[in-house]
């Protein structure tokens, strides 16, 4: 009995109190004063239903020049239940191509009895949740407890990173140390979910920071070598607001996300390493750290060349659009192989792909370690 509620309280009564903590601290951090960049009084983003199209801007030929006049009836806001004769641009980055019926997200700015309205874009918050909450459900439904785990894993990482990632670099902490405490923690967490207070979680914890960290230094010797650093992302102009407003130090934004953005792949290597190995020993607990090790590599030269696949083509698919400009401007190789963007993917890729190798024997090792009986 004694034993039953030990381990009901490792399983359970640890995780809790550090949820609790942890929440304490991400309403803490989140309890940042922000420095106002431009004045939006009287703004807000509200939501409407489009009820007439007064004048459209279609053309014959099937494209839309200048504004749409519509007629906006508003569901949300101080405004809620009126009507506004209003505007939709027709640029591909703001507007809407409105037609009677569609839900729309209306700029609406209120001074007095004066009301002042443009739509913003089609409302897709809807779109958005639904299929968010068919994903978990799929990952639910066909991986079982398991799956269940893992969109738990999944609420808590994206959570983590909007609450706690981005309050504290604007803070004014490390955005790399604040990168690799939210790659700690998130790992941590995922793993307990998967794996519980075992070993292999343990193993596999030490294999995933470690992996991340190894991807940061390959992006940083990298970016050492090559002059290219987080002052060359194309949204510096943007950036250098915050920085000469906050002393935000936004140049270390760029290595964070490349510690980010490899977590995912890392992490599925070094808990496959983990897992397998784990097993090996449980079917012979006789096994030799030696013989252990080899096989941990066995495994991991597996999941090498698909993971690192998996983030080169995750980069090389966000540069694609520029890539196709620059072969239909015909650039020459030269002027393109040492562009600032392209030279930032293929750092990306590359730091998140050495990450990932490198993972490997790390996780191994330490699973030779701590695994075997020997």
């Amino acid at each position: 009995m004694k034993k039953k509620i030990l381990n009901l309280l490792v399983r359970w009564g640890i995780p809790l109190g550090f949820l609790i903590v942890f929440v304490c601290f991400v309403v803490w951090v989140n309890m940042a004063n922000k420095t106002t960049l431009i004045n939006t009084t009287g703004q807000t983003f509200e939501k409407g239903i489009v009820t007439q199209i007064i004048s459209d801007n279609l053309t014959e030929n099937g494209t839309r020049v200048g504004e749409q006049k519509v007629k906006v009836k508003m569901t949300t806001g101080e405004k809620k239940g009126e009507e506004f004769e209003t505007t939709s641009s027709s640029g591909f980055l703001f507007g809407a191509a409105c037609k009677v019926g569609m839900r729309v997200i209306v700029i609406q700015s209120v001074a007095g009895d004066s009301v002042v309205t443009t739509v913003y874009s089609q409302d897709r918050e809807y779109v958005i949740y639904i299929f968010a909450g068919l994903y978990l459900l799929a990952l639910i439904v066909i991986g079982g407890i398991q799956g269940l785990k893992g969109a738990i894993g999944l609420i808590f990482t994206f959570f983590a990173m909007i609450f706690v990632e981005v309050p504290m670099v604007y803070r004014g902490y490390s955005a790399i140390g604040t990168a690799i405490f939210l790659c700690f923690i998130t790992t941590l967490v995922t793993m307990y979910l998967i794996g519980g207070a075992t070993m292999k979680t343990l193993v596999a914890t030490f294999g995933s920071v470690t992996g991340v960290v190894l991807a940061f230094s390959c992006a940083k010797l990298f970016s050492l070598a090559s002059g290219i650093t987080g002052w060359n992302v194309s949204n510096i102009e943007n950036l250098l607001t915050l920085w000469n407003s906050n002393g935000i130090q936004v140049g270390d934004l760029l290595f964070s996300g490349i510690l980010i953005s490899s977590l995912g792949a890392v992490m599925d290597v070094a808990m496959s390493a983990a897992s397998a190995m784990s097993e090996v020993v449980r079917q012979n607990p006789t096994i030799s750290r030696h013989e252990l090790f080899k096989s941990g590599m066995r495994v991991g030269r597996d999941m090498m060349g698909t993971d690192s696949n998996t983030l080169i083509l995750a980069f090389a698919g966000g540069s694609l659009a520029e890539l196709f400009l620059d072969y239909a401007y015909a650039l020459p190789y030269r002027q393109i192989i040492n562009s600032n963007n392209i030279g930032i993917a293929i750092m990306q890729g590359l730091g998140g792909s050495f990450g990932v190798v490198l993972s490997v024997p790390v996780t191994v090792f330490i699973g030779s370690l701590l695994l075997s009986k020997d």
